[in-house]
């Protein structure tokens, strides 16, 4: 049996075990949250390197891409110093592909609640693909970098804006200690309402699941959720709040999405092939197993 797993700084209550047949394969997928511990995180990918097919860096990235500019997060790179044998990715691969379709796809199945064509993304340079799908189809943007990422009310309302700002601000705050950007460990559970003037001019909320909950005010009525990485307890609590439509960018496995670097991991120990996989060779394991967006119907 392959076996994929991602190791996280997030929090251990969204720990999850599943395993499935792909390609004529069985694999078995496994979370294990760190709750922000990064030194626990870093010994498991060196007690596990080489036991298992593919690594997932959970809960923070390697690095960002921007259109084709790479910015490597100098402070997460100690969590993999240790690994040797084991392929390690980070999602980035599924967020330039697998993500780039989602604007289409939702278009095609719940055009008729896309008026006006309005996106709040949470960070545009954390989801590149995400963020162009958005903007290739129509949509007036508004991005999240500045606001969502270091707590300063400027919204960014462009692509090049968001490649201005990447380029004077990430090679600063790559090497800052990472808990001090993203929520780790149990800061994931919390939510302090702010920039709800962006979450009630917007369609659609999309980017990071993490930030969408820590920032969102309690109603967010008729709202459209495209994130990732959702739980029983995170689709149950934009029910409550009002959402109309949850789109998650991965397949729903045993009521959960993975993120991105789990799905990401999962393909790379189907395939076999001991490393990294390129974008076109991911788009081709996609299509063979026919990933598409998840959208499931919460307030109607």
């Amino acid at each position: 049996m392959k076996r994929a797993v991602s190791i996280s700084l997030g929090s251990s209550k969204r720990d999850s075990t599943v395993e499935l047949d792909l390609l004529g394969q069985r694999v078995c997928i496994q979370r294990i949250g760190t709750d922000g511990d990064m030194a626990r995180a870093a010994a498991l990918y060196s007690e596990l390197d080489g036991q298992v097919d593919a690594f997932g860096v959970g809960g923070t990235d390697l690095g960002l891409t921007v259109d084709e500019k790479y910015y490597t997060l100098h402070s997460v790179a100690p969590l993999v110093r240790g690994v040797r044998r084991t392929p390690v990715v980070d999602g980035s691969g599924l967020k330039n592909t697998l993500e780039r379709q989602v604007a289409p796809y939702m278009d095609a199945h719940i055009g008729h609640a896309l008026s006006p064509r309005r996106v709040l993304m949470t960070s545009g340079a954390d989801r590149w693909g995400m963020s162009m799908s958005f903007m290739d189809n129509g949509y007036e943007g508004v991005f999240g970098d500045l606001m969502f990422g270091l707590g300063l009310p400027l919204p960014l309302r462009s692509a090049a804006a968001i490649k201005r700002v990447a380029a004077i601000i990430l090679p600063v705050v790559s090497r800052l200690p990472f808990a001090w950007l993203y929520p780790t460990g149990e800061k994931q559970e919390k939510n302090t309402p702010k920039f709800g003037q962006w979450y009630e001019w917007a369609t659609v909320i999309a980017g990071d699941c993490h930030f969408i909950k820590r920032f969102m005010p309690a109603r967010l009525d008729g709202k459209i959720i495209c994130t990732n990485t959702t739980t029983a307890a995170d689709v149950a609590a934009f029910r409550a709040a009002g959402v109309r439509y949850l789109v998650t960018t991965t397949p729903r496995l045993e009521g959960r999405s993975f993120g991105t670097n789990m799905m990401e991991a999962m393909l790379v120990a189907v395939s076999g092939q001991g490393r990294k996989l390129t974008d076109a060779e991911l788009s081709e394991m996609i299509t063979a197993l026919d990933f598409r967006p998840n959208i499931e119907p919460l307030n109607i």
